[in-house]
């Protein structure tokens, strides 16, 4: 199985949508908490999901149960640390019990995690793809 991430900032919308095309992505999981700001630009929940159709025909899917809370979102704001975020979002995981939520049948489909962030190093998007792989068979992380 394989399991796409992207973010979206320091993109185009081109550059974005010409990724997603280009490795056959079939769907978007997006893990954002909050995917109606101002900020989002072309990646507002309504706006992305008609966009993902009409330019790419990719079916788009809201999984904020995989968002950290904005309680670990701020504290890691204000001290930076990583560390602690990443043992924060990680026990979310598991007391949300992803696992029982998330079908891996739906991952048939290729599957791409979407959040905001530029580079998957700091972002809950890779600790979530890392931590499936770590409790799923045969996974392989591909961050577009």
């Amino acid at each position: 199985m394989e399991l796409y991430t992207i973010g979206f900032t320091k993109k185009t919308a081109k550059e974005f949508f010409e990724i997603l095309k280009r490795n056959d992505v079939k769907q978007i999981a997006d893990i954002r908490l909050n995917n109606t700001s101002q900020l989002a630009g072309f990646t507002k929940k309504d706006d992305l999901k008609y966009f993902l159709k009409e330019l790419c025909d990719i079916d788009y899917y809201h999984f904020d149960f995989l968002a950290p809370s904005k309680e670990i979102r701020d504290e890691y704001n204000e001290g930076k640390n990583w560390d602690g975020y990443t043992e924060r979002y990680i026990d979310l995981l598991d007391k949300r019990e992803v696992l029982k939520k998330l079908d891996r049948k739906f991952f048939e489909k290729r599957t791409c995690f979407l959040c905001s962030e530029s580079s998957p190093e700091y972002c809950h998007r890779r600790l979530l793809v890392e931590y499936l792989k770590g409790h799923w068979e045969d996974v392989e992380i591909i961050h577009l």
